[in-house]
């Protein structure tokens, strides 16, 4: 599952982030989200997220099942 509907994200769950200085090369963060940003309820690139470590960027991939 991808993460661009707030509807699919929640707090405690797993997901893969990309942190805003790893844009270009792409590399993902692992974490579990602590708050959700993005207040809309779609986002082309991803829904904005706190990780429970204090990390923040867009989901690209739900991880959890």
């Amino acid at each position: 599952m991808n993460g661009t509907n707030r509807a699919d994200i929640y707090p405690g769950l797993e997901v893969a982030i990309i942190l805003k200085k790893d844009q270009r090369s792409g590399k993902r963060t692992q974490g579990i989200v602590k708050d959700i940003l993005t207040s809309s309820a779609f986002h082309s690139r991803g829904i904005k997220v706190r990780l429970e470590d204090g990390q923040i960027g867009r989901v690209v991939e739900i991880t959890e099942e």
